[in-house]
């Protein structure tokens, strides 16, 4: 972990703020996470890695999509290693995702693109959540900022925010 990190606890995080939506989200769900903040950016997956000294495979990217069926924004969690194959999940899932336009992310989640967290959302989203994410006893997701995660057991993360466990891409 970079040495440069500071532990956020309740008396360092600025009410109102997106990383006390955060806290205040894990605390309601039971969730129990560690917030940290990072005198480098964590907006990559690669950078979090290195920020928290992880494996990249261990860092959520969260990915905002907008549901062709519905309308409505879906988030999609995935592995840090992996990229999510769009042509897959819609043939194997029969979803249809098409990029949308960052101020609907902000407005609807309230988080910028680099710090969309998994939980604290200003409106609720259905969430799917890449397989291969359950693998590890811990993994590290944004806190709502791009300069700060949060560390938490992936399978308490999944069950809190009923996320629907999917392969992101095809076996091997």
């Amino acid at each position: 972990m970079s040495e440069t990190a500071i532990e956020m606890t309740p008396d360092l995080i600025a009410k109102g703020s997106s990383m006390a939506r955060v806290a205040q989200a894990a605390a309601e769900a039971a969730l129990c996470i560690r917030i940290l903040k990072m005198a480098q950016s964590t907006r990559t997956a690669q950078e979090a890695a290195d920020a928290a000294g992880c494996d990249v495979s261990q860092i959520v990217k969260s990915l905002v999509f907008e549901n062709s069926a519905s309308g409505m924004l879906n988030l999609m969690l995935v592995s840090g290693s992996h990229n999510a194959d769009m042509d897959y999940i819609s043939k194997h899932y029969n979803l249809s995702f098409t990029r949308c336009d960052v101020r609907r992310v902000r407005d609807e989640t309230g988080f910028a693109i680099g710090g969309v967290a998994p939980i604290g959302h200003l409106t609720p989203i259905k969430v799917y959540m890449d397989r291969t994410l359950l693998g590890h006893a811990v993994v590290w997701a944004a806190a709502g900022r791009p300069d700060s995660v949060f560390s938490v057991d992936p399978n308490a993360l999944a069950s809190a925010i009923d996320a629907e466990i999917i392969d992101v891409r095809a076996p091997g």
